[in-house]
């Protein structure tokens, strides 16, 4: 299942909570409402507000059971050829998968070729940074460069979003407490981030970091290690790895920041780029007003975004 935050072209109403399937998006309030209306359970569909939140933010806060509920609508959507509550593709605009994750947690150098490439060393333990809510753009928003920075650079990544509460957790059971993957693009200010020992202020440009189109669920991506990435610069290709060469892979990070913070539903980790970085080349290629990047992961699809000045 592939689900997404979208909303009706020319529309001023916020965003709602949307699964995307045959070039549609159903919205799954509206489908939950219909679906208990017709199985006769009147007194839920009621409530569906609550049980479904058309808000993306309130329903991955329900954690696990919001998407049991909306895996059930999904299929039910399906199985009867529903269509009342599905719009075609291009009548949307999709955004940001979770608008407002109550933490993105980043993992600097977890790739042996980037560390390499980045004359850095191989780390003991998973290297943590951070990024805010500011930075977050969806899949048809554009980088905004801004005048702060002439070192802008793109780094594919995989992110996962964590479907229940994790403390404490066991990389035995890790992928229990995930919701799903999508793509991230960790757009890096290298001068900004170089400048300091702390990398924040490089990290977390507004409207930088491009997530999306979807978070594709568990049930479709059941094993996370073996993920073909790639990244693209105006066609030309910049990065192909694979998730199998993360030095920490993804039941390691979650027993490890789960050790020490607590992740909530929502939450997002962005588990660090392979090499082939703009800046790391030589001459370096960093973007510029009017770049594209073109981003994919196998199993999830593409994200691409054109690079703008900002205003």
């Amino acid at each position: 299942m592939k689900l997404v935050s979208y909303q009706v072209k020319n529309s001023l109403s916020p965003n709602r909570m949307g699964a995307a399937f045959n070039n549609k998006v159903v919205d799954l309030n509206q489908a939950y409402y219909q679906m208990l209306v017709e199985q006769k359970e009147e007194d839920m569909a009621m409530a569906v507000d609550s049980l479904m939140p058309a808000d993306p933010d309130q329903f991955y806060a329900l954690g696990k059971l919001g998407l049991s509920r909306a895996e059930e609508t999904y299929h039910y959507m399906k199985e009867n050829a529903i269509s009342e509550y599905a719009y075609e593709r291009d009548e949307v605009v999709l955004g940001t998968p979770v608008p407002t994750p109550s933490k993105i947690i980043c993992i600097g150098t977890n790739y042996k070729d980037h560390v390499l490439e980045m004359k850095s060393e191989i780390p003991k333990f998973p290297v943590l940074f951070a990024k805010f809510n500011n930075a977050l753009i969806g899949p048809e928003d554009a980088i905004e460069k801004a005048p702060a920075t002439d070192k802008l650079d793109y780094e594919v990544e995989l992110a996962v979003v964590i479907g229940k509460r994790a403390s404490h957790a066991k990389k035995e059971d890790a992928l229990d407490y995930i919701a799903g993957y999508t793509i991230g693009n960790d757009i890096s200010a290298r001068d900004l981030q170089k400048r300091t020992p702390q990398w924040l202020q490089g990290k977390s440009l507004d409207r930088s970091t491009p997530v999306g189109p979807w978070i594709v669920t568990t049930d479709e991506i059941q094993d996370p290690s073996a993920l073909t990435v790639k990244s693209f610069v105006n066609g030309e290709k910049r990065q192909e790895s694979n998730t199998e060469h993360l030095i920490f892979d993804v039941p390691y990070l979650i027993e490890f920041i789960s050790e020490l913070i607590t992740l909530e539903p929502g939450d997002v980790i962005l588990t660090g780029t392979p090499h082939g970085v703009g800046f790391a080349m030589d001459p370096p290629q960093l973007l510029q007003e009017g770049d594209t990047v073109t981003l994919e992961i196998e199993g999830i699809g593409t994200l691409e975004n054109k690079v703008v000045r900002k205003k």
